[in-house]
């Protein structure tokens, strides 16, 4: 590559470096923050954003003082939004998952306090959970259920638990609401939520919630596997796993994890 195509490589990775760190400052930036934000002289900062700004990917607020982001930004992040699913950004993840597990990996989604399996990637042992797309498991029962409601603002989660009652599946299977709340807790403490044979005898799972670019909780990936291979000992280790995978979905996704959940629906 010649020098001429060489800076105007340098020039686009400058800019976008200034997109980038605008992106996180919601009420915007000043020139010099800009500057300082991206090592970028005042100049070359002032020549890029005035590009940026005639294509309309930032915006100037003169009575601020301020650079923001422009609408332009906006339409090719809802472009994005518009052309991501779930499924297919998620299966690379899962099947990597699995590999790296050794056990099944689930998608699944909450609905009408039931979860729904969107997508599976089974392991290649000959004991293994098999869920078709479309099946459904209880939201209190399940560790996909578990971790998206502890992913949930208060309230839409007590919505959740209040529209089935909770029935018992097994031995296991957690029945009262102040457990339930307890153990949610726990889950937005680790991460990650168990299913120690609540749902079905001799099978354990753990999952972690997807989120989107709001921080909403839009599903959660999950392991599979009988209690021969998951013993209590290996249940944090799935648990780490299937953590980084969620993370790197939601990643992939353009979402974000919030910062705070509320708990109330637990008081």
């Amino acid at each position: 590559m010649g020098e001429h195509g060489g800076g105007q490589v340098q020039s686009l990775c400058r800019a976008l470096s200034i997109l980038n760190v605008i992106a996180d400052k919601a009420h915007g930036m000043t020139m010099t923050e800009i500057a300082q934000s991206t090592s970028l002289p005042m100049s070359t900062a002032h020549r890029l954003l005035t590009t940026l700004q005639h294509e309309r990917y930032v915006r100037y607020d003169p009575e601020q003082s301020l650079w923001k982001m422009g609408v332009q930004a906006f339409i090719i992040g809802n472009a994005f939004v518009q052309s991501r699913d779930i499924i297919s950004t998620s299966m690379p993840f899962m099947v990597a998952l699995m590999e790296k597990s050794g056990e099944t990996t689930n998608l699944a989604v909450a609905d009408q306090g039931e979860c729904i399996y969107l997508a599976q990637v089974e392991c290649h042992q000959m004991m293994r959970m098999q869920a078709k797309p479309g099946s459904r498991v209880p939201i209190h029962s399940s560790a996909v259920g578990k971790a998206l409601l502890a992913a949930m603002p208060g309230e839409k989660a007590k919505k959740f638990i209040q529209m089935r009652e909770f029935e018992r599946a097994t031995d296991n299977t957690v029945i009262d609401q102040k457990a339930l709340c307890k153990e949610i807790e726990q889950v937005r403490e680790i991460g990650f939520a168990y299913d120690d044979e609540e749902h079905c005898v001799g099978l354990r799972c753990v999952a972690s919630p997807i989120f989107d670019e709001f921080g909403e909780p839009i599903a959660a990936v999950s392991l599979s596997g009988p209690l021969a291979r998951v013993s209590d000992s290996r249940f944090p280790i799935l648990g780490a796993m299937v953590k980084e995978a969620a993370e790197d979905i939601t990643a992939a996704m353009g979402g974000k994890k919030p910062k705070n959940v509320s708990t109330s629906f637990c008081r």
